[in-house]
């Protein structure tokens, strides 16, 4: 019997995802026109132009740079406003915010902050755009303050000032201030940047063309919460456009791993992962930035893999959380979805070196078909002995991973299938994890097939992935069903794989090729996992058939769809068709269908 496989209808491995631009926290509270909460606004307008003059009129000594953090909000500390305002409101964590993304925040968000509009104030004509970029000439602190401090606010509320901070050529005055010997300036100066550049590309183009980001690499080594909060707002903000990543990779990558990564990552001298709420917004703006670069092509993944510590880091993080029982929050969706970037086309773009070892015996050495699984060899009792006993000892590995071997290391499998099984609620969470699995056991390399092997035989992951297929998120969907069909591609034992996963995969299948969910790539996944199946095993043939599955494949494949999508669905599903179609047994089920493979 010829069965035709036709595997090249089915893809296996996952395309990198670029993650949102950056994270941004503004208060609930509303400024401005649109529900300010103090119901006086020539009061309050009166008091902020009382308290500018009064910064105009004071010319009192600057304050110098401080080390340490700060729980003061990147708005810093304006003493006049503090003075002022007495009973501040506190900043509010705002779950809804988290959709306005790369937007810093406003000067009043924060717990010294007061509740109001300067943009919609009447009365206030002694600053406006012009005079705060003189101020920022200026050298008192305190007026640098104020100017940076209009700026940020202007840019948070109004895009069309944004626009404006261009036309008087502020960027470059905010770039040197980002060095400042003031602590305040330079949290104000990178505070107002990251209002600037959000959503402006002329403004980011601006900002790397005046050497801003050197000088924000050389501020982020100040030892200041607030001011680092704010860098790597600005740097995960930039990292969104595809047109900045390769330089932003070149300028950033060994000091943000150094200097925020190993260290709030628990790799460092620490080994433990306490972060302060402000640690914890820092490493995230900075996996953040580190997510979106690993999207953007060859170089730079290959690039990242190689910097000192950057996979170590990220590695440790999740295992830490995982440990911990934090594998829901925000670090680890980033960290993973960084590791599923690295490990796109991995065995394409390792070092040569390490493909030599990971593929095992050259053709010339091998004696039989069947390669050799770790360090024993195909003639080795021990491997029949011990065919699905432990694999944890390979060969062609460190016992002890250490930074880019992580990506293909056995013990990582392990890894992603905790993440798997402890991360209940964050969808994005275990569709990396998944898509990770389904990056390291993709194509037709060796060590692709060892990982598959692992996967199944010393993890026993099979259970936890048709748990997790009940899903109704159809990105996990495509994630899952693309790393099972990896896995049925490279099984030792197909017929038993088929008795456990047909009837979850073709319940998962479309009743026709209508439906707009589940989506085409994983009704295409499905079909390449029957296919995969159905090519070596009449079980599964017969399983597809018992389940109705071959009703749903025919539906699929006369779907009279001709969008890119619908026609490969149905391609792949004619290949299962035919391929089911050489066991003669079910040719009487194929007429209770009214079908013939060869209809099109």
């Amino acid at each position: 019997m010829s069965i035709v496989a036709q595997d090249h209808v089915f893809l296996s491995a996952l395309q990198p995802k670029t993650a949102v631009s950056t994270y941004a926290v503004p208060s609930e509270i509303q400024l401005g026109g649109n529900g300010a909460t103090l119901s006086d606004e020539m009061t309050r307008g009166k008091r902020v132009q009382q308290q500018v003059a009064m910064r105009l009129a004071e010319k009192s000594s600057t304050l110098p740079r401080q080390n340490g953090s700060v729980s003061s909000g990147s708005q810093g500390n304006l003493m006049t406003m503090q003075q002022q305002r007495q009973a501040s409101l506190p900043r509010t964590m705002s779950v809804k915010s988290i959709h306005s993304v790369g937007k810093g925040m406003d000067i009043y968000d924060g717990p010294m902050g007061m509740t109001g509009s300067m943009g919609n104030l009447s009365g206030i004509n002694n600053l406006d755009m012009g005079t705060a970029v003189r101020y920022l000439k200026e050298d008192d602190a305190d007026m640098q303050v104020l100017g940076a401090a209009y700026i940020q606010h202007e840019c948070y509320n109004n895009s069309d000032s944004k626009n404006q901070v261009r036309q008087y050529k502020a960027i470059p005055e905010l770039v040197r201030l980002f060095n400042s010997e003031n602590q305040e300036v330079a949290r104000y100066a990178t505070g107002a940047m990251r209002n600037v550049i959000y959503e402006n590309m002329d403004n980011k183009m601006s900002l790397i063309e005046e050497g801003g980001i050197p000088q924000l690499i050389n501020a982020l080594k100040e030892n200041d919460d607030e001011l680092r909060k704010n860098i790597t707002g600005i740097l995960w903000n930039l990292s969104s456009k595809d047109n900045l990543k390769e330089k932003l990779a070149k300028e950033t990558l060994a000091e943000l791993t150094e200097t925020i990564l190993i260290p709030l990552s628990g790799s460092g001298d620490t080994e433990v992962i306490q972060q302060s709420p402000s640690e914890v917004d820092i490493f995230y703006n900075t996996t953040g930035c580190l997510r979106n670069l690993s999207s953007v092509n060859e170089k730079t993944r290959r690039q990242m893999r190689e910097t000192n510590g950057l996979v170590d880091a990220l590695v440790g993080y999740i295992q830490a959380s995982v440990q911990d029982g934090k594998v829901e929050e925000k670090g680890v969706e980033n960290s993973l979805c960084v590791l599923r970037n690295l490990s796109y086309q991995l065995y394409s773009e390792i070092p040569p070196s390490a493909q030599l070892r990971l593929e095992g015996p050259t053709r010339g050495q091998e004696t039989s078909r069947s390669e050799a699984i770790g360090c024993f060899t195909p003639q080795s009792k021990k491997v029949k002995d011990r065919k699905n006993q432990d694999m944890a000892t390979f060969t062609e590995v460190a016992r002890v991973p250490k930074g880019l071997e992580w990506l293909w290391h056995p013990q990582v499998v392990g890894l992603y299938n905790s993440v798997l099984q402890g991360c209940e609620n964050n969808s994005t969470t275990r569709e990396a994890a998944a898509g990770a699995l389904q990056n390291i056991t993709a194509g037709d390399k060796r060590w692709a097939e060892v990982l598959s092997h692992v996967a199944l035989e010393q993890e026993r992951m099979l259970p936890v992935m048709l748990d997790k297929l009940r899903t109704n998120n159809d990105l996990e969907l495509k994630s899952l069903t693309g790393f099972l069909r990896n896995l049925s591609r490279h099984a030792k034992d197909k017929n038993a794989m088929a008795t456990k996963v047909v009837n979850n995969l073709v319940t998962e299948l479309p009743a026709d090729g209508q439906q707009k969910e589940p989506s085409s790539d994983v009704v295409v996944n499905i079909c390449g996992t029957l296919n995969n199946l159905v090519t070596s095993s009449s079980i599964a043939a017969r399983d597809i058939a018992f389940f109705d599955g071959l009703q749903k494949l025919v539906a699929i494949k006369n779907s009279h769809d001709s969008s890119p999508g619908k026609l490969k669905a149905s391609k792949a599903a004619a290949t299962v068709l035919s391929n089911m179609f050489q066991y003669k047994k079910l040719h009487k089920d194929y007429k209770q269908v009214r079908n013939t493979p060869g209809e099109r």
